[in-house]
């Protein structure tokens, strides 16, 4: 088996090739990066121990993807993930190029290669209206919102808006399942919940999880950023591994039916900001400032959870890697990376 992973250096990037070397040490993995992100260069080494191949490149440039070997399979991991981006800065258009021109650029490769194409895409792509609509109960602890009507499942709403980073992967996806109604490419879609896990770089905008630990063992102020200020939003999240273990079964089995899927910790492996900041204060000992701000943002949403059913039932795939194995990892990892997670 050849694999082309795009986004190799970054974190979901580096550790899908991490676990499919680790699974399958007789695949053939290769990856392209164009190093973009600050601290993405420092998993290159550790693709190479993996006897994984990495070529500096970007898939906006199609002359890049032309150069690189033949695939069976390709998993798009490159991508502008803040939901943020597009908004500030150079505007939309680094975004745009990103998410989808570069994916369009892939699909061309899968075509002409005759490669099967997976794509991790987000659960931004749901509406924020409907989501900011769900039926939502604060009273649990006084610590989280609770949802009580339902977790968020693949035929939820994707009516605008759901942030230019979010329309992205949405079109993104569309342009695979036409390549794939159109030239018979095989296609899955794997949107995913909150990503997280040792190594991750950590942005308030993008890997909020290690960002808060990590906050925490600098000593740096935090922030309930809307809805009362409380921290009582709440994500689920995941870690890569048991992405990878899903990626796996469909490279395994592509002629399933199934081609989107939502995949995320669900309510076991969810959490609230309130929550996370009462872990952190627990497992390093002391407090830290968390300021309660009534700031309301765009593109901020109180609950997202992800219904695993759909999942399981047509995948045979199930959480492995629980909340607190996940959380205790991501400490672990700041308290033995002190110097790097200081430069973040």
């Amino acid at each position: 088996m050849r694999i082309l992973i795009t986004g190799i250096a970054g974190f979901a990037g580096s550790s899908i090739a991490r676990n499919i070397a680790m699974t399958y040490p007789e695949y053939d993995i290769f990856g392209i990066d164009n190093l973009s992100r600050k601290g993405s260069e420092r998993n290159v080494p550790m693709l190479e121990e993996y006897n994984i191949r990495f070529f500096h490149g970007d898939i906006r440039n199609k002359e890049d993807l032309d150069c690189l070997p033949d695939a069976d399979w390709v998993i798009d991991c490159a991508a502008e993930p803040s939901v943020l981006a597009g908004t500030y800065g150079s505007g939309p258009s680094k975004l745009i190029s990103n998410n989808l021109i570069g994916t369009l650029n892939l699909l061309e490769y899968c075509r002409t290669r005759k490669a099967g194409f997976i794509l991790l895409s987000t659960s931004r792509v749901y509406s924020i209206n409907k989501l900011n609509k769900l039926n939502l109960d604060d009273n649990y602890q006084k610590s989280r919102f609770v949802n009580i009507g339902m977790d968020i499942t693949p035929d939820f709403s994707t009516q605008a808006p759901i942030s230019l980073y979010g329309a992205t992967k949405l079109a993104s996806e569309t342009m695979a399942l036409e390549y794939h109604y159109t030239y018979d490419i095989p296609v899955f879609i794997n949107r995913c919940g909150v990503i997280a896990g040792p190594g991750q770089f950590g942005k308030i905008d993008q890997g909020i999880i290690s960002f808060w630990i990590y906050q925490w063992m600098k000593r740096k102020p935090l922030k309930y950023i809307g809805f009362g200020g409380k921290g009582y939003q709440v994500r689920d999240f995941i870690s890569p591994v048991d992405v990878c273990a899903l990626i796996l079964e469909q490279m395994d089995n592509p002629n399933n039916p199934e081609k989107i899927t939502n995949i995320g910790g669900g309510r076991e492996n969810s959490i609230s900001l309130r929550e996370l900041s009462d872990w952190c204060r627990e497992k390093f000992g002391y407090d830290n400032e968390v300021i309660e701000s009534d700031e309301e943002r765009p593109f901020d949403i109180p609950y997202y959870v992800t219904d695993n059913c759909h999942a399981m039932r047509h995948w045979d795939w199930e959480v492995r890697n629980h909340k607190e194995d996940i959380l205790n990892d991501i400490y672990e990892f700041a308290i033995n990376n002190r110097e790097f997670v200081e430069s973040l």
